[in-house]
């Protein structure tokens, strides 16, 4: 089991009042807070390597390439991929879904074809599919979801067709904490010969992630949701898919040669690492990994899901709560209504009380849509995060109820 007092003193940011009152830090699957380790790496960083890399010949530069592509390494092994060149950096989960969208689409994408995604997609998830879409004349199709908030995976095989060309879904809703059957659905897709991406931004924080086992052609992450700082992330991709693509953007370090008549690309991964890479979040990053692999992710998960229990239990016992997002595997995300208070001012009171939680659609709008309401209170669990916390948001929430109603 973890020590959770002694964790909590890694994380400075959760010690400080608001409004007079102890933090309550329950918007995780927003951002997480940094543990000191992951600040303390992007200072040294800063202090001490600050260089461009991979061009340099002079001590700093090779000194920040070594850490940098041993980061590569970390990531690689911390998702069990079968190659460190199958890791991207890039800015976060949606730069790296934008990357497969575009390039994907202009390698394999044309008038007619179809690409698969869920009703419970982020935004992020949706737009950039979207957008291959139209550029090519494509169709969009989803898969639905039941009033539980799981995916119907039945109508899976019903969507595909000879001109489906691609699956992407996410790995866990943000919105409703559902973690989906990614394998089976990954299992369908390619005995249809169609590759899947996964959007995993909400699930490598909570859980152990095997890319190889799931046998997956794409997953995309954040740092920023998994400790570490905010504008790194990955885009994993298998060895053939990635050579396959054309690069997404052009500059510098994705190239092997340029002249004005023609330019060749440079290897995997840099082929799709155009510029000056983020150093010091990549190392950052990192130290997030190392941080996690200490404690465990199958002691974080049990400490998060006994979380899940405990606060559903407590807060199913005020009168009128609703939740939303009820089955039966799920992350530690906690969306919910109290009778017909808006969201939006339960949040504030909420606020004034010092406990932090998310409002709104969560940028997944179609499953309001779905719902028909206005949004949620959202309360996400972290490894960080205490019973006692939950406590004060069940009391938070009857003062809220009681100053609305």
């Amino acid at each position: 089991m973890l020590d959770i007092n002694n964790i909590r003193n890694d994380f400075p940011a959760l010690h400080q009042l608001v409004y007079k009152k102890p933090l309550v830090y329950l918007d995780n699957a927003a951002t997480t807070q940094k543990p000191k380790v992951v600040i303390d790496t992007l200072l040294e960083y800063y202090n001490k390597q600050n260089s461009n890399i991979h061009r340099g010949v002079h001590y700093l530069s090779q000194q920040a390439t070594v850490a940098y592509e041993e980061a590569r390494i970390c990531v690689q092994k911390f998702i069990n991929a079968a190659y460190s060149h199958e890791i991207i950096f890039t800015r976060g989960a949606t730069e790296s879904i934008n990357l497969v969208a575009s390039s994907f689409g202009k390698k394999f994408l044309k008038k007619g074809d179809e690409i698969i995604i869920s009703g419970m997609e982020h935004h992020s998830n949706i737009v950039p599919w979207q957008l291959a879409c139209e550029e090519k004349q494509a169709f969009l199709k989803i898969i639905p979801f039941n009033e539980n908030g799981e995916l119907i995976i039945e109508d899976l095989e019903k969507l595909i067709t000879e001109k489906t060309k691609l699956v992407a879904i996410t790995h866990i809703s943000n919105a409703l904490g559902t973690i989906n059957p990614v394998k089976k659905i990954i299992e369908i897709a390619h005995k249809h010969n169609i590759p899947v991406l996964l959007d995993g931004a909400q699930a490598v924080p909570h859980l152990k992630i095997d890319v190889q086992e799931l046998d997956c052609d794409f997953y995309c992450f954040s740092g920023h949701k998994m400790y570490a700082p905010m504008g790194v992330g990955v885009l994993y991709g298998k060895e053939k898919m990635l050579e396959e693509l054309p690069p997404y953007q052009g500059g510098g370090e994705m190239i092997k040669n340029v002249t004005f008549e023609k330019t060749t690309y440079n290897e995997l991964p840099f082929k799709f690492e155009a510029g000056t890479p983020n150093v010091g979040d990549g190392l950052a990053l990192a130290a997030a990994i190392k941080y996690l692999e200490d404690l465990g992710m199958e002691n974080i998960k049990l400490h998060e899901t006994e979380l899940l229990k405990y606060a559903t239990k407590k807060l199913s016992e005020i009168k009128n709560f609703r939740m939303i997002g009820t089955a039966k595997e799920k992350a530690a995300v906690i969306s919910f209504l109290v009778g017909n208070i808006h969201p939006s001012d339960m949040g504030i009171i909420l606020d004034k009380l010092g406990i932090a939680v998310r409002t709104g659609h969560h940028c997944t709008q179609p499953i309001m849509d779905f719902y028909k309401i206005p949004g949620t209170v959202r309360a996400s669990f972290a490894l960080y995060n205490t019973f006692e916390e939950v406590d004060v948001l069940v009391e938070g929430v009857k003062k809220a109820k009681e100053m609305l109603s």
